[in-house]
């Protein structure tokens, strides 16, 4: 079964001269010699070495106190999260599915070996407790997977202990350039042995793309970054990490409304099925999240309660039936990401954004193309919210704003969209759809937690149990709801006064 484990660590290059005296630096009271590990890794990645474009490391290691298979994801930078393994010949089906989405039906092969002669110390407080690790490694690398060679280098790593002050590092780090020492120019081992024996620089250190300029450049750029986020998002999902399902979520919306909004300069006749795609993964990640959103609200809802209004077995059967239905749909939307057809998605998505089906508006200069896009959704957000507040509350009035507030999720990615070559103006604008979207949202979270609690009351019922407390929450829902629709009048003319691209 594997682990995780939070590393924070930095790199120095090395001249040999071996470590300076860092006593002293920050709560660092001694330096404890801990003697000579050698230590043998072999890298994995695709022949095209996409783990590595990725800024993931995936390798078998041995020597050390954790002999293993160990897959790293960047956090921040020194910062990442390292999932670990047992040892084994081939690589464990757990890390191999957490980089499914960026290999898909290629073969993990070697590509380097490192084999490192660790000098490791323990920086201790006065208490002798250890604050962090500090080595000097000797590092071979071996080029496996294509024509290069070999290189060596010596470089010195310091690694916060577990639940030590991160701060540690920035004392540790003015006594090394103090000491002449400096930053490694690599952020990883790996990254180095791939630029000297061989690698491609571009693809294990991407360069930064070039600014946009036309309308179709802004429009693919903010189409990059979310199928980035798709991808991002996919191991943290089956990590079951919070929020991960709703950031993927999001990103797959943001695509969809980014085809539709943009058909002047994307062809919908190419896009169209492609937005249909999204939108069934979308679906299928939503029966996740809108179980947790649900949860959440009716969790909160009932701590909020005075113990003496809870009558009956009320929380234990609303997390019974969260827990039930979180391990249900967890199942099926890891089964989702494993399916052909997602693999098949993100193939597509990779080859549309390679040779976009640009039409003549993508050429042309962004300022007038998105404006003209972004203000013809925000007129369909005008004419829903004037049609809602037409309508007396009720069934029609919620199913009304409910497609308002699809229509100003669109408006407000279409916005971020064109923020870059709009600026301020755009800016204002997603914040304020921003705004009704979270009204909007809240409304509708309250017509489902009732349906919910109708749900529960019946069983309820049915079991010889008090309803009381269903009812209860009914009603504060519909006492939310009346809310938001009294406070929508205001903020849409509030919108309004200000809205313009």
């Amino acid at each position: 079964m594997a682990d995780t484990k939070r590393e924070i660590e930095r790199k120095y290059e090395s001249d040999e001269s071996g470590l300076p005296d860092l006593t002293g630096a920050g709560t660092v009271a001694d330096v404890l010699d801990q003697g000579l590990v050698e230590l043998d890794a072999t890298y994995y990645d695709t022949a095209d070495e996409r783990l590595a474009a990725a800024s993931l490391t995936l390798r078998r290691r041995t020597g050390g106190s954790d002999d293993g298979w160990h897959l790293k994801f960047p956090v921040a930078p020194g910062v990442r999260d390292e999932i670990r393994a047992p040892l084994s010949d081939t690589v464990p089906d757990e890390l191999a599915a957490l980089v499914r989405s960026r290999v898909r039906g290629a073969e993990l092969v070697p590509v380097v070996r490192l084999r490192s002669a660790r000098d490791v110390c323990h920086l201790v407080d006065a208490d002798g407790t250890l604050l962090a690790e500090a080595s000097v490694d000797t590092v071979t690398a071996e080029r496996l997977n294509r024509a290069g060679g070999t290189t060596r280098w010596t470089e010195i790593e310091v690694e916060l202990a577990d639940d030590a002050d991160p701060a540690l590092l920035d004392k540790v780090d003015k006594r090394l350039r103090k000491a002449g020492v400096r930053p490694s120019a690599s952020p990883s081992k790996l990254a180095r042995a791939l630029e000297q024996t061989g690698g491609t620089r571009s693809r294990t250190r991407p360069r930064k793309p070039a600014p946009p300029v036309t309308a179709g450049d802004h429009v693919l750029a903010y189409l990059r970054e979310q199928r980035d986020e798709i991808l991002d998002r996919d191991p943290a999902v089956r990590r079951d990490i919070p929020d991960s399902v709703h950031r993927m979520r999001v990103a797959t919306r943001r695509m969809r409304s980014t085809f539709r909004t943009f058909g002047t300069v994307l062809d919908p006749a190419v896009t169209t099925p492609v937005a249909a795609e999204l939108k069934w993964l979308a679906g299928e990640l939503g029966a996740d999240r809108d179980q947790e959103v649900l949860a959440e609200r009716l969790a909160k809802a009932l701590d909020e309660l005075p113990s003496e209004l809870v009558l009956g077995p009320v929380p234990q059967r609303v997390a019974s039936w969260a827990d039930a239905r979180h391990g249900s749909t967890r199942g099926h939307l890891i089964a989702i990401l494993d399916s052909a057809r997602h693999q098949a998605l993100l193939d597509t998505l990779d080859a549309l954004l390679a040779d976009p089906p640009l039409r003549g508006k993508a050429a042309r200069k962004p300022a007038k193309v998105l404006a003209e896009a972004v203000r013809k959704d925000l007129a369909k957000v005008t004419r829903l919210i004037t049609h809602a507040l037409e309508l007396p509350p009720g069934r029609e009035r919620d199913i009304a704003l409910h497609e308002a507030r699809k229509k100003a999720k669109r408006t407000r990615y279409a916005a971020e969209a064109a923020i870059p070559a709009l600026g301020a103006p755009a800016a204002s604008l997603a914040k304020s759809m921003k705004s009704l979207t979270s009204l909007l949202g809240d409304h509708q979270d309250s017509v489902m937690a009732r349906h919910a609690l109708r749900e529960f009351a019946a069983v309820a019922h049915a079991a010889g149990e008090s309803a009381f407390t269903y009812g209860l929450l009914y009603g504060r829902e519909e006492h939310r709801a009346a809310a938001a629709e009294a406070e929508l009048p205001g903020l849409w003319a509030k919108i309004n006064s200000g809205a313009s691209v």
